[in-house]
């Protein structure tokens, strides 16, 4: 599998590279093998969070005997030093490891500062001095910080959504960061699974050469259509870019990514399911909606307090109280017509 310099790190990782949130979804064992699954496929980049979770005790139990041929990503939401600190000691515990090749901080509202000594950032860079961490990065979904980290050149690496739905202004963080030698991990490459043209996704990614898709991995059908789709080397072509111009219509305006950061809710919602179940109902195999488990979940969005503390965490604005209201009612409507 093809190798990519990840910017100023001069890390070599692989063109595809897993995303390891819905590894959590498995039993430890099953998350285990799907991980050296990947590893065994040609995949050499692993990306994680301390929140995610138990994955990385599962990248501990299925990676760390092969860990010095491996690249790990892991984050902190830490908002201070301490915290920091702490994340990192588990990360460390956790994956069965003595170093992190990548810390990032995990989409922070405001740029972490390296001049405050009780700051997460001051964490971050104790652990480098140490060797416990090789290089720093940030993620985020917020245009304006994702420009603040790329100007401080406090940051090797920026981890922001990218997909073929991509305008202008993400186009312009691409560039950016090629400019300034900062590596750029595409999260969210599917948009939060409502793309689903694998070859069209891996075309359009396969343009930049400063772009590293992760690429979110829960089944071993998901794991082999990347891997396949890595070996294929798709270019866009013009029906390619024809497709992309349709897609970009059909889900023109704001939707929902199904980032999570609206969570936690007190009705117990999973909103970033259900704020965009509308579309998750055309664009994807509709049965799955259907079962009694997902219905029962699907209904607690009669429960929605309209608090609105989801809207208030939404890093795209969007009016999450008024799109569960309206998917209860298109949902309650295709469940009928449907069951």
């Amino acid at each position: 599998m093809k190798k990519i310099r990840l910017g100023k790190t001069e890390l070599m990782v692989t063109r595809t590279a897993f995303g390891a949130l819905p590894v959590q979804r498995r039993s430890k064992e099953d998350g285990a093998r799907l991980l050296r699954m990947a590893f065994d496929s040609g995949i050499n980049f692993f990306d994680t969070a301390n929140a995610y979770s138990d994955s990385e005790e599962k990248i501990g139990m299925g990676l760390s005997d092969v860990r010095s041929d491996i690249i790990i990503a892991t984050k902190s939401g830490g908002n201070d030093y301490k915290t920091v600190k702490e994340h990192i000691q588990r990360s460390l515990e956790r994956m069965k490891t003595d170093y992190i090749d990548l810390l990032q901080f995990h989409n922070p509202a405001v740029l972490p500062d390296p001049a405050d000594p009780d700051g997460p950032y001051a964490a971050a860079a104790e652990a480098k001095a140490k060797g416990y961490v090789r290089h720093i990065g940030i993620t985020n979904h917020r245009l304006k910080v994702a420009h603040e980290a790329i100007e401080s050149g406090n940051f090797e690496t920026l981890q922001f959504p990218f997909s073929y739905l991509a305008g202008e202004q993400e186009l312009e963080l691409v560039r950016q960061c090629k400019a300034h030698d900062m590596g750029f991990i595409a999260m969210k490459g599917l948009a939060g699974g409502l793309l689903t043209n694998v070859t069209l996704c891996r075309a359009f990614m396969n343009q930049f050469d400063n772009v590293v898709p992760i690429w979110g991995i829960q089944f071993e059908d998901q794991l082999r259509q990347w891997v396949e789709a890595e070996a294929a080397e798709p270019q866009m072509t013009p029906e390619l870019w024809a497709e992309l111009e349709r897609e970009k219509k059909a889900l023109a305006g704001s939707f929902c990514r199904g980032c999570g950061y609206c969570l936690p809710c007190p009705a117990d919602i999973e909103i970033f399911t259900m704020a965009r179940l509308d579309m998750l109902l055309l664009r994807s195999p509709w049965q799955q909606y259907m079962t009694d488990e997902f219905h029962a979940k699907a209904m607690k969005m009669r429960d929605c307090l309209h608090c609105r503390a989801c809207a208030s965490r939404c890093p795209y604005g969007l009016d999450a109280p008024k799109l569960i209201e309206y998917n209860l009612k298109n949902y309650e409507k295709f469940y009928a017509e449907h069951k």
